[in-house]
């Protein structure tokens, strides 16, 4: 079975390198860790990732705005993750949120979760109904 290819999205550069370090001892492969919106976006169109694990805050920027301008061009699984309270995000009802820090079950658990809401994300994106 191919491993599955990861784009993590963290501005903390040692968050992002232990994360992807993580990630591999896991099994997976991550074809790149980005720190900024734009170079996430790039990142996404460069190595079209099977999913991605992105930072809610991005510094000044927004995670969330790197994930909906990458989704633009297709539906892609995505985890996004934060250090801040859970409270006052909206990321919709069907998001796959990860509080840190977190363990290796627990992103292996977002993982699945992520790739399980899959088909019904997509076809709400294309506005279909379920």
């Amino acid at each position: 079975m191919k491993a599955l290819r990861i784009l993590v999205v963290e501005d903390d550069v040692m968050i992002g390198g232990l994360l992807a370090e993580t990630l591999e001892d896991l099994g997976y492969v991550v074809c790149a860790v980005e720190t900024n919106a734009a170079k996430a976006v790039a990142a996404a169109a460069h190595h079209h990732p099977d999913l991605m694990i992105v930072d809610v805050g991005l510094g000044e920027e927004s995670g969330v705005a790197a994930v909906k301008e990458i989704l633009r061009s297709g539906f892609v699984p995505h985890v996004f993750a934060t250090g801040d309270a859970l409270r006052d995000l909206s990321l919709g009802p069907d998001a796959v949120l990860i509080q840190k820090p977190f363990r290796g079950p627990d992103i292996v658990h977002a993982i699945d979760r992520a790739l399980a809401a899959k088909p019904a994300l997509a076809r709400a994106l294309r506005q279909e109904p379920i």
